[in-house]
């Protein structure tokens, strides 16, 4: 991916400050409209050039809208994660199986790779415990029948990556390239 000039970097530094200002004042008065720009602009000053490498190519439609489309579907995979442990938890036998299983991702991005680790951890019955390159070491509450019985290391990974890194990358290697 080619870098961004500093005006496009810094725009689009501006735009997610101010946005994220807009979601957390929940207000559209004028001072805290004109408070939150400034503030904006005196934060992006400092901190574009790390902020992003991409600038204003990531707001393209395609990437909002699958970062639009991402937002309920991890809250729908959440809820019910939620559920199964709650089920795990309550049941009078605790039916769990544990284990420590090795994922591994095609994200490409040391953004998009973030992302997948804190989607999985934040995902109850789920927790990164180590990323090493394109691997992800996780604990899993209840291993899947197909992982336990896999004949082979890379059929273990294939497996376990089916049920965990799968279903959120579909969405972040488009949102995160």
């Amino acid at each position: 991916m080619e870098e961004a000039s500093r005006a496009s970097k810094f725009a689009y530094t501006v735009i997610v400050l101010f946005g994220i200002w807009l979601l957390l004042t929940a207000s559209l008065d004028t001072q805290e409209l004109a408070t939150g720009f400034v503030l904006s602009l005196i934060v992006a000053a400092l901190t574009y050039d790390v902020f992003t490498k991409a600038g204003l190519a990531n707001l393209h439609p395609r990437r909002v809208a699958y970062a639009i489309a991402y937002l309920p579907y991890f809250l729908w995979a959440m809820i019910m994660a939620n559920l199964d442990v709650a089920y795990r938890v309550l049941h009078p036998k605790r039916p769990i199986r544990p284990g420590i299983v090795k994922c591994r991702t095609v994200l490409k991005s040391d953004t998009g790779k973030l992302s997948l680790a804190n989607s999985i951890t934040l995902t109850p019955g789920t927790i990164t415990l180590d990323v090493d390159g394109d691997n992800y070491f996780i604990h899993w509450i209840w291993v899947q029948d197909d992982v336990l019985k896999a004949e082979t290391d890379e059929e273990h990974v294939r497996n376990a990556s089916r049920h965990i890194t799968q279903p959120f990358e579909k969405f972040l290697k488009v949102i995160f390239g």
